[in-house]
């Protein structure tokens, strides 16, 4: 395991993108997780409302609540990790209008404590993020595959394809990165996208790009824990790799848990009293 000596900020995220060293980020809901993955030396831990996917066993990110990520927020931050905390804004806590918008984000600081919070969308949602960053509040920004925009794009589907199904979808997602730069977001995440033109992005604006499903050649790369170590049921994506298969570690060991009870062998007199 490696620490970093330093916390690392948002400064420090963007100066990672100048120096053309990776960023590493991964998602964490609590304070057990949050430790692990700061020892190990992650940039930035997000604080998702992909719980409700992982965790609370919904079907999309859509019910996650304030109230909820605000709730992960505090077991994270109170690990006190050297990482970037920052905590999505759940849906419609953003869309509603300005002054909601700005106050919601807030929230997540002070209450949650973050230290940045993440919104989905490109130039429908510029104008708010331009709001949240004048009130000194560092947004991260989400573009292409917008979890919480399932519905309107028919499922979880790649963005931005060479197709006739998705005419001008490429110069879309390309404005979007403009935009969300222009707002003043200081990093914006690429999720399901092609790898060329995630490419043209990273290489075109100067903030940084946290890639998800969008190939190498984005500055940094996001993945759901749950994802990489096993611990999900559901189908994992294209571009999620398993680094491991934590399920079944915890399988093996409660099952022997149970038969060692049930046939006496736990607990013995070193697990006992006397």
């Amino acid at each position: 395991m490696q620490t970093r000596a330093t916390k690392v900020t948002v400064p420090e995220i963007q100066r990672l993108k100048a120096v053309g060293q990776k960023i590493t980020a991964l998602t964490a809901y609590d304070y057990p997780f949050a430790r692990i993955l700061d020892e190990c030396g992650i940039d930035i831990l997000l604080v998702g409302d992909s719980v409700a996917t992982v965790v609370q066993g919904m079907e999309t990110t859509l019910p996650v609540t304030m109230e909820e990520i605000v709730y992960h927020l505090r077991l994270v931050s109170r690990a006190k990790p050297r990482a970037l905390v920052v905590g999505d804004m759940p849906f419609l806590s953003y869309q509603a209008g300005i002054c909601e918008a700005i106050a919601n984000a807030g929230r997540l600081l002070k209450e949650g404590g973050a230290e940045a919070v993440k919104l989905e969308g490109g130039v429908n949602i510029a104008r708010v993020i331009k709001a949240i960053v004048n009130v000194d509040i560092p947004v991260m920004a989400h573009i292409g595959l917008t979890p919480q925009s399932v519905h309107r794009m028919g499922g979880f589907k790649v963005q931005g394809k060479k197709s006739g199904r998705q005419p001008g979808a490429r110069e879309r997602l390309l404005e979007d990165a403009y935009a969300v730069c222009e707002a003043g977001a200081f990093a914006v995440v690429l999720e399901g996208i092609p790898m060329d033109l995630a490419q043209e992005i990273t290489e075109k604006i100067p903030i940084p790009t946290i890639g998800i499903g969008a190939g190498p050649y984005c500055d940094g790369q996001i993945l759901v824990i749950h994802d990489i170590l096993g611990l999900t049921e559901r189908f994992a994506p294209k571009f999620v790799k398993r680094y491991a298969d934590v399920r079944g570690v915890i399988a093996h060991a409660v099952s022997t848990y149970i038969s060692e009870v049930r046939s006496g062998a736990f607990p013995l007199d070193e697990h006992s009293f006397h």
